[in-house]
């Protein structure tokens, strides 16, 4: 999984996404960058829980080590592993054995809530850099908000402008590949008339993130 082959199949696939997930490098320097993607989709949070802890089932194969996206599972709590089986390939010379690879690391397990992983994803995994991946879904009036976050830093031999679009493409992959799965709420086309939000003066304004920690609080 080299760097160059993963950008290449990174903007192939996701140029061709029909209505991609908003998506930016949220922040960048020289220590590291945050990537940061949202959608929403039409399935309740339990379903859409479900389906984000079942990668087998929506993973891009072109982002896997073996090939085979139905080689990859998630353990989802604390300790347990977004793992990738690597099958025994068969040879009658020599003993042969099965392998395996450790995407991430669950740190954080809030059933159709939230799951933060720790670890470093593609061609990361080389360097000497970690990332943390916080997914957190809440209610919307059409189904599931998902809001996908991965924070990268220490220090590696790539250039940072480069390798940060390159992974922001490839997390806004993965989150339109489950949204896709679990069916995407439609975006009114540019220059249709949007519905104004009501905005209430007094309100205090909290991010899902926000929410998350909170929750550990308790």
């Amino acid at each position: 999984m080299r760097l160059k082959h993963w950008i290449v199949t990174v903007g192939l696939s996701f140029g061709l996404a029909a209505q991609p997930a908003a998506a930016e490098v949220a922040k960048q320097n020289d220590n590291g960058f945050v990537v940061r993607h949202e959608v929403e989709v039409t399935t309740d949070t339990k379903a859409t829980w479900l389906a984000l802890i079942s990668p087998a089932k929506w993973w891009n194969k072109a982002h896997t080590w073996s090939g085979d996206a139905n080689n990859l599972s998630i353990r989802p709590q604390a300790g347990g592993c977004f793992c990738e089986k690597i099958p025994e390939v068969p040879n009658t010379k020599r003993i042969t054995l099965e392998g395996s690879v450790e995407h991430m690391r669950v740190v954080q397990a809030y059933p159709e809530s939230a799951l933060r992983m720790r670890g470093s994803l593609g061609p990361l995994q080389g360097e000497a850099v970690t990332g943390v991946l916080t997914i957190a879904l809440s209610e919307s009036e059409q189904g599931t908000r998902i809001v996908w976050e991965y924070v990268v830093g220490g220090y590696m031999r790539y250039e940072m402008p480069l390798i940060a679009k390159a992974v922001d493409g490839m997390n806004g992959e993965q989150l339109n590949a489950l949204a896709d799965f679990l069916g995407r709420v439609e975006v009114a086309e540019v220059g249709a008339p949007q519905p104004k939000a009501v905005v209430e003066p007094d309100a205090e304004p909290q991010s899902v993130f926000d929410a998350i920690d909170a929750m550990g609080q308790d």
